[in-house]
């Protein structure tokens, strides 16, 4: 029976790595992966699972990952000498409030999830409270990972890199993922015990578990997932972790009622938000802060970022929410419409090549193709406000600051500068002017001239 006592409990996340591969001046943990830093994944898995309290060791001079990380403290590991060093940096934490449960996990696997946490920390609190507990799974191609070698009770013996397995331990499938659960009480202690007597001069946290086992402490193996343990060290490794990633995103968008007319062309970000009974065309991209309420069509080839588009709304097909962009209920945008910065109420249209910025606009109100608010003077932005019910006739320009007053109409191809009143026509075309007959006289002009050069052109081949 597991122990149903409140444990306390510290995660230590190790984020100190370079990322070489990465070639990259950013910090590997930061890259993102379905648009958060890898390591935000972890910590998020790591709050879902109700975790007490995270350190995230960092390397010196990192300080824009400690700034990332914020709330979590960081402690700094000065020189990259192995895992059970690197957890040595956060000792100090340690020591002050030693938890129940220590949890070990690692900013470049963006995919362990709270379930799995959970069951490491369940195994940990079970009758035996096993003094280390391991994350194992079976890979594909075991290579060089190193090899869980269990007893007939499963209980863990050893951890055995592969470099110095033998024949018989290299066929063991089950691999350390080197996450683990530890006991608090003990973990400094077992911390300090380890040594460098190895071929790289570096601390192996590997070597906690014959050094528990030593103590009669005993060790555990929980098997997960061989996605969630996938370490991201190169671009081809982010961008397996970003398929898995979509994947999943779009089986929980499926699973919560919307609707995915092609799923492996649409991409989310790890926090949109989709209602029930959405419907997405096929390669549309949400970025991150997206919220789509019930009812909502999004069509092809859409972007949409930092939006929320309400109920019964209509989007696309190509077209572009910016962030800012806020929708309200049977808002019609179409093809090559572009919305950022803007408020628009319910029923509004804007259906063609139009670009709507820094605006409000009123309820009902139709923006005509190809209107634009021209928001930037080159120094500052500035609004335009559009009242319920007005009209703007195709091919307008609105020069912010301004406002079109409710149900004014505005009479196409104009450039409007000024305050419109309510139910007023604004009209700023040139006079049309027509001359009779020129059409026909600069036709029959330009056909004679046209008939000129081919006959130069002739004699002159000749």
């Amino acid at each position: 029976m597991a122990d149903q006592t409140i444990r306390s409990t510290l995660s230590i996340v190790l984020a100190a790595g370079l990322g070489t591969r990465m070639k990259s001046a950013r910090p590997k943990v930061l890259h993102p992966v379905a648009g958060r830093p890898l390591v935000d994944h972890v910590l998020a898995a790591v709050a879902a699972a109700g975790v007490d309290d995270t350190v995230v060791v960092i390397g010196d001079g990192m300080d824009d990952l400690a700034a990332a990380v914020r709330p979590h403290a960081t402690a700094i590991q000065k020189r990259r000498l192995g895992t059970a060093h690197a957890l040595l940096a956060a000792r100090h934490r340690i020591a002050a409030d030693p938890p129940d449960d220590l949890i070990i996990l690692f900013g470049d696997t963006p995919l362990i999830t709270a379930e799995t946490v959970n069951a490491m920390l369940d195994r940990r609190r079970q009758a035996d409270a096993p003094g280390v507990v391991v994350l194992g799974f079976e890979p594909t191609d075991p290579g060089a990972y190193g090899r869980l070698i269990l007893a007939d009770d499963d209980r863990l013996e050893a951890i055995v890199e592969a470099r110095d397995a033998s024949p018989e331990q290299l066929a063991v499938r089950l691999c350390n993922s080197g996450v683990m659960v530890i006991d608090g009480a003990r973990a400094l202690t077992w911390l300090e015990r380890i040594d460098n007597d190895n071929a790289k001069g570096e601390y192996y946290l590997t070597d906690i578990v014959a050094i528990a086992r030593a103590d009669g402490a005993g060790a555990a193996v929980v098997i997960g997932d061989p996605d969630e343990v996938l370490g991201v060290n190169s671009r081809a490794e982010l961008a397996v972790a970003e398929a898995i990633t979509q994947t999943r995103l779009r089986a929980r968008a499926m699973a919560g009622g919307a609707t995915l007319s092609d799923p492996t062309t649409v991409y989310f970000s790890w926090d949109t938000e989709l209602g029930s009974d959405v419907t997405v065309g096929p390669n549309v991209v949400f970025g991150p802060g997206v919220t789509v309420a019930d009812g909502v069509e999004i069509r092809a080839f859409c972007h949409i970022e930092g939006a929320h588009v309400a109920t019964g709304s209509v989007i696309g097909p190509f077209a572009r929410l910016r962030p800012g962009a806020q929708l309200d209920r049977n808002v019609r945008i179409g093809n090559f419409v572009e919305v950022k910065a803007a408020d628009l109420g319910a029923g509004v249209k804007v259906n063609h090549l139009s670009y709507v910025g820094d605006s409000t606009v009123g309820a009902g109100a139709n923006i005509g193709a190809g209107t634009i608010t021209c928001n930037y003077d080159g120094h500052l932005k500035s609004r335009t406000v559009i009242g319920d019910g007005a009209f703007i006739g195709s091919n307008t320009a609105l020069v912010a600051p301004v406002t079109i007053g409710d149900g004014a109409i505005i009479g196409a191809g104009s450039a409007v500068a000024k305050d419109v009143a309510a139910d007023a026509l604004a009209v700023t075309r040139a006079p049309q002017k027509e001359i009779a007959g020129w059409a026909r006289r600069f036709n029959e002009h330009q056909a004679a001239e046209k008939r000129r050069r081919a006959k130069a052109a002739s004699k002159a081949g000749k």
